[in-house]
């Protein structure tokens, strides 16, 4: 059973196997009306972010939904498309500059191990819960690895790599919906987990670090247990994020053995530029202020592509399905913070 959008509001993402095509731009001045909205939009979010402390992805979802209406104008749909397609693949090559081979190397091999077989470990359980509630397998590797990997970011990225011939965007949608609210309420409950388990700042930090599903969420919650756990959690969630491309890999070759005749690279071009700026970032001849304003437009970027894909998304679908989508995500969420917290009991000392 698939999420599937009205023939209406089927919208076209972007996707590795070019099976879908972008709305077509006659003019480069084509794309400037949406990208304008999408722009204003994420401004907007980014203001409510900042002064009400809520997820900056959250409110970037909800405003693009409740602008859904505007994905009628066809005026809008060239700079709409853009936003969702092309902002959020560079913003997945400038997610490189977080990680550097030197900081997961500083785990030690059987931390490090630990953090590999959790996500994997994360992945599978989505694919499989997907599948025993009647969804693809895609929609599983879509909602498994947001929560194995860096939450929203990787949704996208996902999202992407998938294309909408295997994940709609109501899927994707209702993907960003769960994993922002589910991430945000982590920061706040986890912390308070491993007081009461009685960690140490290394143990709460790999503990943090593991399980919370977005960057900005896992490093708050970190430094709200300590300042030596929030620096563990960030050497951790980083190692995560660094998995990205790997995973992106896997995925793209195991859903490319179903797909006849293509002539198309395993590895997309953005999953190469995120291994080539993480490795660039390795040799620390990146300075500290240009690496700050990378990461500042990579979350500017990414949080644009997840305006437009609100703006897009199918609202009819997203509606209708109800909560049980959902589940996935609660479940690898919840397999995600027992593998964590008992590798931080066995491994971390």
């Amino acid at each position: 059973m698939e999420l599937k959008p009205t023939r209406l509001h089927a919208i076209q993402a972007a996707d590795l196997y070019g099976d879908l095509e972008a709305a077509p731009v006659k003019s480069w001045t084509d794309p400037l009306p949406g990208l304008a909205v999408a722009l204003a939009a994420t401004l907007a979010a980014g203001y409510l972010s900042d002064h009400y402390g809520a997820p900056l992805t959250l409110m970037a979802l909800l405003i693009g939904l409740a602008l859904n209406f505007l994905s009628a104008d066809k005026r809008l749909a060239p700079g709409l498309a853009l936003a969702s397609r092309t902002l959020l693949r560079f913003g997945i090559v400038l997610v490189g500059l977080r990680v550097t081979l030197g900081q997961i190397v500083g785990l030690g091999p059987l931390a490090l191990l630990a953090v590999i077989l959790i996500a994997a470990a994360t992945m599978a359980t989505g694919v499989f819960v997907a599948r025993r509630l009647g969804f693809s397998s895609a929609f599983g590797v879509l909602g498994g690895g947001a929560v194995a990997i860096c939450g929203a970011s990787a949704a996208m990225a996902f999202a992407s790599l998938l294309g909408e011939r295997k994940i709609n965007q109501a899927e994707l949608a209702l993907t960003l919906v769960g994993i922002s609210a589910l991430s945000a309420f982590a920061m706040f409950l986890y912390p308070i987990i491993a007081h009461h388990i009685g960690f140490d700042d290394t143990q709460a930090g790999f503990m943090l670090g593991a399980a919370i599903h977005d960057v900005a969420q896992s490093l708050g919650a970190g430094y709200s247990f300590s300042q030596g756990a929030g620096q563990t959690a960030a050497i951790v969630k980083l190692t995560r994020v660094a998995l990205l491309a790997p995973a992106m890999a896997v995925v793209a070759w195991f859903f490319r053995a179903d797909t006849k005749g293509t002539s198309t690279p395993v590895l997309p071009w953005f999953v190469i530029g995120f291994f080539a700026l993480a490795g660039v970032n390795s040799t620390g001849i990146v300075p500290g202020v240009v690496s700050d304003w990378a990461q500042r437009l990579a979350t500017g970027m990414l949080a644009c592509a997840v305006t437009a894909t609100g703006m897009r998304s199918p609202m009819n679908s997203l509606l209708g399905q109800g909560a049980k989508p959902l589940l996935v995500i609660v479940v690898a969420t919840a397999v995600a913070l027992v593998l964590a917290t008992g590798a931080a009991l066995l491994l971390i000392r």
